[in-house]
């Protein structure tokens, strides 16, 4: 009996790496939480976790993921906003 996985668990799996990868660079002080590439981690990462649901459904994995994605999206809005605003340095 061997052990294969479809197309969407690579996927999730590829998605799961990027959000820990993210998390580790963060907890080592090589991101930032509030960083672009840490919430895009984070956005994709999550991403990938929600394809990975083709496969098997789990309502509780789509709402944490769905709803991490939306609280990535809103990271990079705000951090996007924040670097077209001058500084109050430049008036």
């Amino acid at each position: 009996m061997g052990f294969e996985l479809a197309w969407y668990d690579w996927v999730g799996l590829l998605g799961t790496a990027t959000i820990l990868f993210g998390f580790f660079m963060l907890q080592a002080g090589r991101l930032h939480g509030t960083g672009l590439v840490y919430q895009l981690l984070n956005l994709l990462g999550a991403g990938g976790v929600l394809v990975s649901l083709a496969g098997k459904f789990n309502l509780s994995v789509f709402v944490l993921e769905g709803i991490w994605m939306l609280i990535s999206v809103y990271g990079i809005a705000r951090t996007l906003r924040s670097r077209r605003r001058p500084s109050p340095q430049q008036g």
